[in-house]
């Protein structure tokens, strides 16, 4: 597959020059702004497919000096010119892969904030570590990608680590890049936690979900809710304040459960309480989509949550490894610091091939 061709076939050329004809015909409607709130989305999506197809172009335009160069390489051999199509080379195999993740992240909720939540499995103390773990190199990843993080709810361990945590991530993208990250994490090492020195596998769940933006929220029935508050850090019976600032919120007609304890004000707590049941009752309702359509179509239901996907050994030898799209390292301390792009870029990669086979198994 030549460059050029790689370079359609990721951007989806064709497509998107016809999304374009169509949304700018839209635009010319007599209507189209007696809904300014639509009319903005479709502005923004129309620039989105215009920046895809600027992007494509910049690429080929590269791509042609690049071979130039090899043309003129081709005819005298001259050591700075080999040197300059190197360099040209490697920044062009670095720029195609950052678009082509641009590309991937194409999802109706990929560009929006992120709320992970990590709980223990079996394992006892030994994965309640594994939470906590899991918790730093997920805020270490955020970090590293200039994301802003927060701690809405936690639950300790009753000797070390996390039973649970729960963290709204917040940059664009969030969603999108995490979304890698939904199932069970597998955990194998020797326990500090064990006398003998015995090797211990733990398991630790993590789900991650969009946080919705304002046009997107939806009404809740305020006699569908049971709010409480309590003392924040007082789950154990130890109060870390004398007024009640944390926040548990019940949807009776689907048991769903959202506390957030770690804001300053009751009011805050609410608020962000609020947004996560939001997110998790829209969450709810695609998931429940995706499997009506599933059946419809005769497929099994999708293996996501409670699906083991990736497994972390420390012992007896160094590897982390994607059960979906094989990725693997042997750098295991690397990723706990946080250097876990190469599997959500798999992952990207992974999804995207199997879209694309639906789509043409379909056609």
């Amino acid at each position: 597959m030549s460059a050029s061709t790689r370079w359609a076939s990721i951007f989806d050329v064709a497509h998107v020059q016809e999304e374009i004809a169509r949304i700018e015909q839209q635009t010319t409607q007599p209507d189209f702004w007696d809904d300014p709130r639509r009319a903005q989305e479709t502005i923004q999506q129309l620039n989105a497919l215009r920046q895809r197809i600027a992007a494509w172009e910049e690429l080929e335009h590269q791509w042609q000096e690049l071979q130039t160069l090899a043309e003129l390489l081709a005819e005298e051999e001259d050591p700075e010119l080999l040197h300059e199509l190197e360099q040209g080379v490697q920044a062009l195999a670095k720029r195609l892969d950052t678009v082509e993740m641009e590309t991937l992240l194409s999802g109706e909720h990929d560009a929006n904030n992120a709320i992970l939540e990590i709980n223990a499995g079996a394992g006892g103390t030994e994965s309640c570590d594994w939470v906590q773990m899991l918790l730093r190199m997920y805020l270490r990843w955020a970090q590293e990608h200039g994301f802003r993080t927060e701690i809405l709810d936690e639950t300790p361990g009753e000797v070390a680590g996390l039973k649970s945590v729960t963290v709204r991530i917040e940059g664009r993208n969030a969603y999108g890049l995490l979304e890698s990250e939904r199932g069970v994490h597998r955990l194998v090492r020797i326990s500090p936690f064990d006398a003998n020195k015995r090797r211990h596998t733990s398991f630790a769940s993590v789900d991650v979900i969009p946080e919705l933006s304002e046009n997107e929220e939806i009404q809740i029935n305020p006699d569908d809710l049971r709010i409480e508050t309590f003392r924040a850090g007082s789950a154990g019976g130890q109060h870390m304040q004398k007024n009640e600032t944390a926040v548990r919120i019940t949807h009776i007609p689907t048991g769903i459960v959202v506390t957030c304890q770690n804001e300053r004000s009751q009011g805050r707590n609410r608020d962000m309480a609020m947004r996560v049941l939001m997110a998790r009752l829209a969450e709810r309702e695609r998931r429940a989509n995706a499997e009506r359509i599933a059946a419809l179509r005769g497929e099994p239901p999708p293996i996501e949550w409670g699906h083991q996907i990736r497994s972390y050994v420390f012992q007896p030898y160094y590897m982390v490894k994607d059960h979906r799209t094989e990725a693997e390292t042997g750098d295991v301390p690397r990723v706990m610091d946080g250097d876990i792009d190469l599997f959500i870029h798999a992952y990207l990669r992974w999804r995207g091939a199997r879209k694309n086979g639906n789509k043409q198994s379909s056609s």
